[in-house]
């Protein structure tokens, strides 16, 4: 019986493998665009145009600047872009500025899978969720279509997609996180638990969409390990035995978001069969963050707990590029001296070193299914 185990183990390990290499030496896909809805996580300046804008020192390490990005430089999403060799990715919200011949972003920070009945003033949740970025993608697609034939012998048709390329576009979601984070503030577990089936169903709503629009190639982020971030711990003291897991994070959060992916994966599967000329892919984000997280140390990274922007001492926190009072003296949330070394940015969002680092760990295709890089996302497997 071992014998026979390790035949089909060794057959398995062979099938694979020429898999992979038939993946590698295939050409890549040359994407002309790229399409992106989201949250924070991929927000490339949507909310900070639509609302007050992102303040210094969000953006110095890059782009030496607030850049409308929730960290210190970029974003995975703009180490997507760079991948595929094009631009990073103007938001479809801001007026001043934007080139969309390379596609557009729809993400905004603090957006949602499904719509929620509180204001962006209440607890930072976007008006744009996800129903509403997919309609603003109608918009886009329509107008500048229309516009385009007005221009096309001008400069101006220059900053403007090619009609015939949204179907030869990749299309990419990040969002859910949000979600999970409402759903932890206003619900038992038990109703997470039972919300997750139709929230997971609204994002293969917004992918059927897209296929009906034309749209065949689909890279699917799961969520992140959401009881790593360190504002999840800001406000507790003497946690409980087993709240918190090995590397600090709490327990149960970390839970609800394997629970998750787990129904986002079993439904992408299902669009797969739904959509025959699509190419899905999902992408283990979760696994990425929480290895990095994980071995931080080893990795050359603090703590993952630490935070790198802000004044988070004890009970009190200034938030990253805000002032406030502690004990009668005015504190300014200001950046550590070296990011590169910290997972967490501002506390809720992670650093441009970290982001790098998952996607360096998920655009190879080692922790996607089907295991293919990002630049062959148009190949159905």
């Amino acid at each position: 019986m071992g014998f026979w185990r390790s035949v089909v183990a060794t057959w398995f390990l062979l099938v694979v493998l020429w898999f992979l290499s038939s993946v590698v030496v295939a050409d890549p896909c040359e994407f002309p665009a790229i399409y992106n809805f989201g949250d924070s996580n991929s927000d490339t300046g949507g909310i900070s145009a639509a609302f007050v804008p992102i303040s210094a020192p969000y953006g110095e390490a890059f782009f030496h600047k607030p850049a409308g990005r929730d960290s210190d430089g970029r974003l995975i999403i703009d180490f997507i872009a760079e991948r595929l060799k094009l631009p990073y990715l103007s938001a479809y919200l801001n007026s001043i500025g934007t080139n969309y011949r390379h596609g557009a972003n729809f993400a905004t920070g603090g957006s949602t899978i499904r719509r929620q009945n509180e204001t962006i003033f209440e607890y930072g949740i976007s008006p744009f969720a996800l129903d509403m970025q997919i309609v603003q993608f109608d918009q886009f697609k329509a107008r500048t279509t229309d516009l385009y034939n007005q221009v096309k012998s001008t400069p101006d048709a220059e900053k403007l997609p090619r009609a015939e390329e949204f179907s030869k576009a990749l299309y990419t979601f990040d969002i859910g996180q949000n979600d999970l984070s409402v759903g932890f503030r206003k619900m038992s577990f038990d109703q997470l638990r039972a919300a997750m089936p139709d929230i997971v169903n609204q994002l293969a709503s917004a992918v059927q969409h897209l296929y009906e629009q034309g749209g065949r190639a689909f890279w699917i982020h799961n969520t992140g390990p959401i009881g790593c971030l360190p504002v999840n711990l800001f406000y507790v003291s003497n946690p409980a035995p087993g709240y918190l897991d090995e590397h600090g994070c709490v327990k149960a959060q970390n839970e609800m978001a394997i629970e998750f992916n787990s129904k986002l994966k079993e439904r992408i599967v299902r669009l797969k069969a739904e959509l025959p000329e699509a190419a899905i892919t999902y992408v283990d984000v979760y696994s990425a963050k929480y290895g990095l997280i994980s071995n931080a140390k080893n990795l050359g990274f603090a703590g993952p707990l630490k935070v790198c922007c802000g004044y988070h001492v004890n009970f009190d926190h200034i938030w990253c590029g805000n002032k406030g009072k502690v004990n009668d003296s005015v504190v300014y949330g200001a950046s550590c001296k070296d990011p590169s070394v910290f997972i967490s940015w501002d506390g809720v969002h992670y650093s441009q070193a970290a982001n790098q680092w998952v996607a360096d760990h998920t655009q190879n295709g080692s922790l996607t299914d089907p295991p293919i890089p990002v630049t062959q996302a148009c190949r159905r497997m």
